[in-house]
This record gives structure tokens, sequence and C-alpha cells, in this order.
């Protein structure tokens, strides 16, 4: 086993800025080549593309795509195999995250929330794993450490990462032995955008919650990604909690 992803070709969903541009920076310093898929982030992913590509010329390319339509889903993996020959690592990183409180959820909330953060990686993995099976390659899920202690008035978002827990376990049965199947599950990272109930009082009682007494970095959950794509091949249906302790605390 090498530590490295020399020549490795990666598809990350939502990998155009935060935790998912950070991952690709991670992955790519260890050789990979990333096909990027991003929705609405056009800038950001085509400076990504010529940031890393100033490193390595062609070693990455883009792809836009909205994750709810079932035609990208099974498109995604073949623009992977045209560009680069080979797939060997599926990242389902892409995210859609709003509150849901009961009595205000409707249908839209469901498609959109279930659709991203479940329905999505569902599809991605099937239309993958012939290929990965090919190259003994793996799949990581981007989860979150609330499916465990679940984030009051976010129900849909809730069950839908749960949901993407028990798809890690179910995938590391199906597609075994030839493809390994295990998630991350990011506790405080990054501070979700234009969020008025994420101030300043919220930010420190979550602090004060985790062991550590401190954020974590979009470079921990990149590192962790990076630590199961390469160097964990005995470690397969398995969450690894990347919080600061923040979990157990609550």
């Amino acid at each position: 086993m090498t530590t490295n992803l020399q020549n490795k070709a990666v598809l990350i969903t939502g990998g155009a800025k935060r935790v998912g541009a950070c991952i690709c920076r991670e992955l790519h310093a260890q050789g990979a080549n990333l096909m990027i898929h991003y929705n609405t982030s056009k800038q950001e992913a085509k400076a990504l593309q010529a940031e890393l590509n100033l490193q390595r010329s062609g070693s990455v390319a883009i792809i836009q795509g909205d994750l709810l339509n079932m035609a990208v889903l099974t498109s995604l993996t073949s623009e992977v195999t045209q560009q680069f020959g080979r797939l060997d690592i599926l990242i389902n990183n892409a995210s859609t995250y709003e509150p849901t409180e009961i009595g205000h959820i409707n249908e839209d909330n469901w498609h959109d929330l279930v659709g991203s953060n479940l329905k999505a990686p569902m599809f991605l993995a099937q239309a993958a794993a012939n290929e990965l099976k090919k190259n003994h390659g793996c799949i990581i899920n981007i989860t979150d450490m609330h499916i465990e202690h679940p984030k009051k008035g976010y129900v849909v978002y809730s069950v839908a990462k749960a949901g993407l827990v028990t798809l890690t376990k179910s995938l590391a049965q199906e597609l075994s032995p030839e493809v390994r199947v295990n998630a991350v599950a990011p506790g405080p990272v990054l501070w979700p955008e234009n969020n008025p109930q994420f101030d300043e009082v919220y930010r420190q009682r979550v602090i004060s919650q985790t062991l550590l007494k401190r954020v974590g970095e979009p470079t921990d959950i990149a590192k962790a990604v990076k630590f199961l794509a390469a160097d964990a091949p005995f470690i397969t249906g398995h969450v690894l909690t990347v919080d600061g302790g923040r979990s157990i605390n609550l």
C-alpha cells in the first residue's frame, strides 16, 4: 500500500469551496486527479481548477450539475472516466443545509434536503460501483456529528444525514470486498454562511461544549478524508467523527 494517491481519479461533489475545496487541495497534493462537481459556484470552481492545474497541468476538470436531476447523477461518473480513463474514489460532499421546523415542513424541503444529502450519494454510488470495483476503489460520504444528537429545528436534514450513515454501512456490505465505503462526520468546523442563528453567542456555546474548546479547521476534515482514501485499507463501514469531542459532551 502506498500513502499517496498518485494518478488516482477522484469525483467530488460540491468541491468548489469551503470544506470541499480543502478536500480537493489535500487529495491533489497527494497526486490525485480531480473531477470537481459544482452546481452554482462556477467562479469558485474555475478558480480552484486554475490554481491546481497550475501546479500539475491537466490534473483537474470541473463539471456543473444539479444533483436533484437524475440525469446528472447517472452521467457524472462516465464524465470522469472519459476525462481520466478511470474512477477510483467517489466523495459525496455536496449538501443542502437549512432549518425545517415541524409545522412548516413542505415537500420542497424534503426533496431538496433528502435529494442532496441522501438520494444523490446513493445513485452516484450505484453509477460508480462497477468502475470502483474494477479499480478496488472507495467511497467516502460526508455526514454530520448531529446524526446521534439531532439539531432542534433541522428535522429533514437530520433524517437525511442519518440515512447517509445507514447508506454508508449498507454500501460497505453490498460492494465488499472490492470497494471500501466509509464516512466522515464533521463537527464545528465552518459556520454556515448568511445565517443569523449562528451568532457569536451561539458560537461560544458550541465551543464551550467542545472538549478541545475550539472549532476545527477545514484541513481537519480533508486529512480525515485523505486517511480513509489512502491509508486505511482495512477500514470499511466506519464513520469517523471529527468534532473535537463535542458529540460525546452534549
